[in-house]
């Protein structure tokens, strides 16, 4: 996680201090936004497992999300589970949620367009779904009952809350760092750059590639059951909607996909436009999304490494080999 040059750090700081400005700023507007872009942050982070350390680009990881938020509230509101066991259980749903479409998608030899067009049908069923049953609260959705406290995992201050958020997004960029720089994250990035000459090399790619949808899917499930107990309200259309695919995958891209600080910082960025257009613009509902497909377009097109592959060619650190040694 070490930053590489003057530039990361730069803007490494830049988030740092504006995450830590949250706790003085005048409005709390202000830290709700963020704790809604934090949230987006571990979904971030979650497709970055898959699509940056092993190119395996979804289009749905609101199915990871959506069905850890809905079996955590699912056992709260229907059968009275503790929020703690509903929290560990939501973990677990989304971890077996990927390790299944990774396995069912990968068993048939799945990949590029077709995984993510495949992940993106499992996020448009289950949504349907959710909005079905009435187990799942059908269109109405699922409210939690208002009960503050820690045994709850409800929180009245939204500082606290706040400051737990941003302990468990630093948790995760943590695990995230020992996966990418373990043998497994090896073993991904080698499937990424030729899954052929990896599996000549003897390297199970079948396993690897469900691992890694079974750990996204563990982040993915975090962050939904995050969403349930901040807010205590979920729907089909706010935890299985298309909007949380995309800024899944948009934040990475922008920020940097396949690094360590990469889907947070491209999170945040991307929310602050989208913020600020709204501000500027509050008649235009949906701009943000146009802002979101313009940003995506031209860091495709100039930003192929993302924002930290950009700075990381200011002031590097590094020590440049002489050609002519």
């Amino acid at each position: 996680m070490r930053p590489q040059s003057i530039g990361q750090i730069a803007l490494i700081a830049a988030a740092l201090a504006y995450l830590f400005g949250v706790y003085f700023a005048s409005s709390p507007v202000w830290m709700g936004f963020t704790i809604n872009a934090l949230i987006v942050a571990v979904v971030a982070l979650s497709w970055n497992i898959t699509g940056g350390f092993g190119g395996l680009s979804s289009f749905g990881h609101a199915a990871l999300y959506g069905t850890g938020a809905y079996a955590s509230a699912i056992l709260q509101v229907q059968y009275g589970v503790n929020a703690w066991v509903g929290f560990g259980v939501g973990i677990l749903a989304g971890a077996a949620m990927g390790a299944f479409i990774g396995a069912l998608a990968f068993r048939y030899g799945l990949k590029g367009s077709y995984f993510a067009l495949v992940t993106l049908a499992f996020a448009e069923v289950l949504r349907i779904c959710a909005s079905s049953f009435d187990f799942t609260g059908g269109g109405s959705g699922l409210q939690l009952k208002l009960d503050p406290g820690v045994a709850n995992l409800q929180f009245n201050d939204r500082a606290i809350a706040y400051t737990a958020l941003l302990v468990v997004v630093a948790l995760v960029m943590a695990l995230t760092a020992l996966i990418k720089y373990s043998r497994f994250g090896a073993y991904l990035i080698a499937v990424r750059e030729n899954e052929d000459a990896a599996r000549a090399l003897g390297i199970d790619t079948y396993k690897i590639k469900v691992q890694a949808m079974a750990i996204s899917g563990a982040f993915g499930g975090l962050a939904g059951v995050l969403y349930l107990q901040l807010w205590l309200f979920i729907d089909s259309n706010v935890v299985y909607g298309s909007a949380v695919s995309i800024e899944a995958l948009i934040g990475p891209i922008i920020g940097g996909a396949g690094t360590i600080w990469g889907p947070l910082l491209g999170t945040l960025g991307l929310h602050l436009l989208g913020e600020g257009a709204k501000h500027l613009l509050p008649n235009a509902p949906g701009l943000n999304f146009v802002l979101y497909a313009i940003v995506l377009i031209c860091a495709l097109r100039f930003l192929p490494n993302g924002l930290v592959g950009l700075t990381s060619k200011l002031g590097t650190f590094k020590k440049k080999e002489d050609d002519n040694a």
